[in-house]
């Protein structure tokens, strides 16, 4: 049986929990070459920019998504489209899950349509997305 037979509307993919401490920060920010203080200048951050903390880098959460998706398609099939948005902040220290669900199963086309987001502690959506990927034959 192709695994997409066992896909169903509603499904859930595995949730990752992630944290990011302030070298963690500042390493991704580095090799993205994102040079914006907010996220590893604490004092700028937080007495200019009046944030409570460093901010987490959005294409970070961006990638935690992808990855999300990533893993649970492992090498079955491959990711068609893939799209996030950055609604609210997260900051260092802040304990975030990445999570998505299924929405919508073709079986002729070989494809499903994922929900996705990225939830702090609270419960509080910070980044919701959607991806679409495509079972091998």
């Amino acid at each position: 049986m192709a695994r997409i037979d066992e896909v169903s509307v509603g499904d859930r993919l595995p949730e990752s929990r992630h944290e990011t401490d302030t070298v963690g920060q500042f390493l991704y920010n580095a090799v993205l070459w994102n040079a914006h203080r907010i996220h590893f200048d604490y004092p700028y951050a937080t007495e200019t920019e009046k944030y409570p903390g460093l901010v987490v880098a959005g294409p970070l959460m961006g990638d935690w998504l992808s990855q999300c998706v990533l893993e649970w398609l492992a090498d079955d099939g491959r990711l068609l489209r893939f799209e996030y948005s950055n609604r609210r902040a997260a900051f260092v220290g802040d304990i975030l899950l990445s999570r998505g669900e299924v929405q919508d199963v073709d079986r002729a086309a070989r494809t499903v349509t994922l929900a996705l987001e990225i939830v702090n502690e609270s419960g509080d959506q910070l980044t919701p997305g959607s991806a679409v990927v495509q079972f091998q034959d």
